[in-house]
């Protein structure tokens, strides 16, 4: 059971755009139903520097980021059955109670159980188990896995195969689940069919990855950065452009190409007008068009009513719509059979006091993903 209270290294992030600063924390022992996990590894995602800048409406300072990550359980708390010490889990920012009506629908992954605790940058109870020189630190998206420990909802862990790289599969906590379930369960891409992806970073190619695991037939990439274009073809797509070598919308663009549209495409950077040039790219009677990519606060897609009246669709995901604690396991599997790739997203590997410089890379277009070494 649980013991004491643990000092180790962790990221704060002390107000918003400045660089993130390697502190001693205290980690308080899990209360009823949490989870005190030893985080192993841990990448960098749009998703923290979103927060960080300021960007993010849900965004408390100081606090703890971090939601891509891997680990062993340490310690749980009373009444924790689905996990025990020694176990190694992905903590899960949106997780899986079971019992809420979300939860019990099959149509969606989004559990609400502890959502606006969560949001609050507290644990279920309504508190924080971080504190810092005597200040209490937020906890971020339920996870915080920028620290060697940290303390979750035992809602918010899958349990995973003790024989997966962490370094490798602790991927699989956000950017490439959410990218590969957009295409298979959200967009539910079908074989010979012409594919879009706008951005790709990580979860772009996630969503190439599983268009082509779909067995699209024609895939094409979209970004402003060149350099890009190779890993993509590499992941699966059959060929990109860059909006920046045509003269007139990328939308235009991909009409012609496609002879009046694609069936599916995806953005994924949180750029609103992408959202509509995506959506508008789509093929009259039958386009679809997911939303992958998080917009900053305040912002709001337009386009004309006409677009969907003349048949097509407009979706959004959230980790590609997996019911957590039943998927992770399963794409953890899958990529120990080698069914999909996660090495290949992986560019650089750092120190964890190296972290802001996960962040410059990022911020540079040098990195698909920066995985740190707790």
């Amino acid at each position: 059971m649980a013991g004491g209270v643990i000092k180790c290294k962790a990221a704060v992030a002390w107000e918003a755009g400045k660089p993130l600063s390697l502190e001693e924390v205290e980690v308080a022992p899990p209360k009823a139903h949490e989870v005190r996990i030893k985080i192993v590894a841990s990448a960098v995602c749009h998703t923290d520097a979103y927060t960080l800048s300021g960007a993010d409406p849900e965004g408390c300072f100081p606090v703890i980021l971090g939601h891509e990550g891997a680990g062993i359980v340490e310690s749980v708390g009373e009444g924790v059955t689905k996990v025990k010490p020694g176990d190694t889990v992905i903590p899960l920012y949106i997780p899986q109670c079971g019992e809420c009506k979300f939860c019990k629908n099959p149509h969606t992954n989004l559990c609400q159980k502890i959502r606006i605790t969560q949001g609050k940058g507290l644990m279920p109870d309504g508190t924080s188990r971080f504190t810092c020189k005597g200040k209490q630190i937020y906890h971020f998206m339920g996870t915080s896995t920028f620290s060697e420990y940290t303390v979750v909802a035992d809602i918010s862990v899958a349990k995973i195969d003790a024989a997966a790289p962490l370094d490798k599969v602790c991927l699989l906590g956000c950017g490439v689940s959410t990218g590969y379930g957009a295409a298979l369960n959200t967009a539910k891409v079908e074989a010979g069919s012409t594919c879009a992806v706008f951005g790709l970073g990580a979860v772009g190619l996630a969503v190439i990855m599983g268009c082509k695991t779909a067995g699209a037939s024609r895939i094409i990439g979209i970004d402003l950065n060149k350099d890009k274009f190779a890993k993509a073809k590499e992941f699966g797509a059959t060929e990109c452009i860059s909006p920046q070598d045509f003269k007139k919308p990328i939308q235009e663009v991909l009409m012609e190409m496609t002879d009046g549209g694609v069936d599916y495409s995806f953005e994924c950077i949180g750029n609103v007008g992408v959202m509509r040039a995506a959506l508008e790219a789509c093929h009259k009677g039958w386009g679809v068009s997911v939303i992958v990519g998080v917009a900053g606060a305040g912002q709001e897609i337009s386009t004309r009513p006409f677009q969907l009246v003349t048949g097509r669709t407009w979706k959004g995901t959230a980790f590609g719509g997996w019911k957590s604690v039943d998927n992770v396991p399963k794409l953890v599997n899958d990529y120990m059979a080698k069914k999909i790739k996660v090495d290949e997203f992986v560019t650089h590997t750092l120190p964890f006091d190296k972290i802001n410089e996960a962040f410059e890379l990022m911020h540079a277009g040098k990195s698909i993903r920066t995985v740190l070494n707790l």
